[in-house]
């Protein structure tokens, strides 16, 4: 019983962790002191998500049930679940891209010539489907590992725009071959990944995200790696995490000194003024 106590509990944090509530400004020092120390807040807990060389911390406090409750209710909103959806998906393209692929592979896009525009939503996903098969086939053929994310954009900002697609692929088999398979009559343009060391393919993969914010339209390849997650209850107490948002601790030595192999980028606190406590991001990079 108490395992599946414990089960429920980080589900319910975590969700509340990624729900629009947030506002980084506060009135006064003194204000945000309360809001930091109040009494519903029983401990923080720390998840560490690891992938390719990028490593986060999301340091976000455990409290009553009613809070919980307070902070649902207030996020129930259509708008703010089409939001949450959104961060979700950049943050699930994001690490399944600096997990999978590296300088060794590819990103193109895709699009079409008047005569070949798409007529439906549907069949722009039909057309990209059916690409990544041949695609898939000629890798096979070559005794190639063929992995892909990719992203069909046909809104930006709510408004339609011309139908394209986006997608990250292994390397491995010649630019050319894999131009030559689109259909879509546009010249397709591909070119070899750039992986930063110190941010991976966050850059590209957020820009590749924008196109899921109107319209859930991505997919990826079955079986790539996944990022690696680690939760911890005792990593940042009450009073750290205090002084962490209030900028009183060395914050880069202590996070550079809890990862050993990593190197501190940067920090992002935010408060709420429906739940309790402080929420802390951190984002690092391998040394090397």
């Amino acid at each position: 019983m108490k395992r599946r106590n414990k089960k429920l509990n980080i589900e319910g944090q975590l969700s509340l962790f990624d729900l629009d509530i947030y506002n980084e400004k506060y009135q006064s020092p003194d204000d945000f002191l309360e809001l930091l120390r109040h009494d519903n807040v029983k401990l923080y807990r720390t998840k560490t998500i690891k992938a390719g060389n990028q490593l986060e911390c999301e340091i976000f406090p455990l409290f009553n049930p009613q809070e919980k409750i307070r902070a649902k209710e207030h996020a129930k909103s259509r708008e703010a679940q089409k939001n949450l959806n959104h961060k979700n998906t950049k943050k699930r393209i994001t690490r399944l891209s600096n997990v999978n692929f590296s300088s060794d592979d590819y990103w193109g896009t895709f699009g079409y010539d008047d005569g070949n525009l798409p007529a439906s939503p549907q069949d722009a996903r039909n057309d990209v489907r059916n690409y990544l098969r041949r695609i898939a086939r000629l890798y096979k053929k070559q005794g190639k590992e063929f992995k892909y994310i990719y992203v069909t954009e046909f809104k930006h900002d709510g408004e339609d725009i011309r139908v394209h697609h986006h997608i990250i692929m292994s390397g491995g088999v010649s630019r050319d071959e894999i131009e030559d398979k689109w259909n879509g009559g546009a010249y397709p343009q591909t070119r070899r990944l750039r992986v930063k060391h110190d941010c991976g393919l966050n850059g590209l993969a957020n820009y590749l995200a924008k196109g899921t914010k109107y319209e859930r339209f991505w997919g990826h390849s079955k079986y790539l790696k996944e990022p690696q997650i680690d939760f911890a209850d005792k990593k940042i107490s009450k009073r750290r995490a205090e002084k962490i948002a209030l900028n009183e601790n060395n914050v880069p030595e202590l996070f550079e000194k809890m990862y050993k192999d990593y190197i501190f980028k940067s920090k992002e606190v935010k408060r709420s003024d429906f739940v309790s406590g402080v929420y802390i991001y951190v984002q690092m990079y391998k040394r090397n």
